[in-house]
């Protein structure tokens, strides 16, 4: 009876301290993050390699991780008071800063490292997001909502490095993956902000654009939008290298962006928190979708 009892501790123990991993490190934001390497690297290659594709998956991982670890150490004190964050593991004090410092410090050698063995240039890209979301994006985010354009540039490299570790070539093709992104990013993290916006206020944040939450913000959003429907169907008219698309391709492509525009009018005209949680959902089935139908269309050339 004794032995039982003393074991069902243990057991929640450790499934307390994975679930505070797995929150550090935001395990279903990293995931997507290696979804988006994944195809960017389906999309540069004839023959998969399936050592680099697992390769990849883990040093992305890796980055991601170690970037959402370093922004939780210096946004503890910021994360207690908002009700979506004040029960990470640091700020609620389950995790210890030095234990979330080490695994940062490690997720940061080991995911270059692994990088770095695909090629330098994956590497030095893992590093130059990892600098810019945790020493530029990070501490901006409490002075200016341009800090939403600093982190749109790491936010947009996952898909990119996926066809810079196919190749160890930064060109046309990755560039233009790299814009797909981080136009993206906006109308995505700006309905998250519209949604937030009262939260992120009693952290001293305000990320929306122009520090307001008005139909001039929204605006903004939909000009976004539009640049990124016409960046998405660029690689239609072959000027992109390697990377083109199908017209068929292109037309479905607009039809889904599309979606993201519907909701942004809409928000644009009703200026509610309903079209803002439409806009971001739509905005994440985008990019998910987008994806994988470049990869498909790839493979069917």
């Amino acid at each position: 009876m004794s032995t039982s009892s003393n074991f069902v501790p243990k057991k929640m123990n450790f499934s307390i301290v994975f679930d505070d991993f797995k929150q550090l490190t935001k395990v279903g934001l990293s995931l997507s993050v290696v979804f988006s390497s994944l195809a960017g690297y389906l999309l540069a290659v004839d023959q998969v390699n399936y050592v680099v594709l697992v390769m990849l998956a883990i040093g992305g991982y890796l980055m991601v991780g170690a970037s959402n670890a370093f922004n939780q150490i210096i946004e503890k004190d910021t994360d207690a008071l908002m009700k979506r964050t004040m029960n990470r593991p640091l700020p609620t004090g389950r995790m210890h800063v030095s234990m979330a410092l080490v695994i940062a410090i490690s997720f940061t050698i080991l995911g270059l490292a692994i990088l770095y063995s695909i090629n330098p240039k994956s590497a030095l890209f893992g590093a130059i997001s990892i600098f810019l979301y945790t020493s530029v994006y990070t501490p901006l985010k409490a002075i200016t909502p341009l800090s939403v354009f600093v982190g749109a540039i790491p936010g947009a490299i996952p898909f990119m490095l996926g066809w810079v570790a196919a190749t160890n070539d930064f060109g046309i093709e990755p560039g233009t993956l790299f814009l797909i992104q981080f136009f993206w990013q906006f109308p995505h993290f700006w309905a998250i902000a519209w949604l937030q916006f009262d939260e992120y206020k009693k952290a001293g944040f305000n990320l929306m654009p122009m520090g307001q939450k008005n139909k001039r913000a929204v605006v903004q959003i939909i000009i976004y939008t539009c640049c990124l429907i016409i960046v998405s169907i660029i690689p239609v008219f072959k000027l992109t290298g390697n990377f083109y698309i199908y017209p068929i391709t292109a037309i479905i492509l607009v039809a889904l962006g599309s979606v993201m525009l519907y909701y942004a009018v809409k928000l644009y005209k009703f200026q509610t928190n309903k079209e803002a949680r439409q806009l971001m959902l739509s905005s994440v089935l985008y990019i998910t979708l987008i994806q994988i139908i470049y990869v498909i269309d790839k493979f069917l050339h």
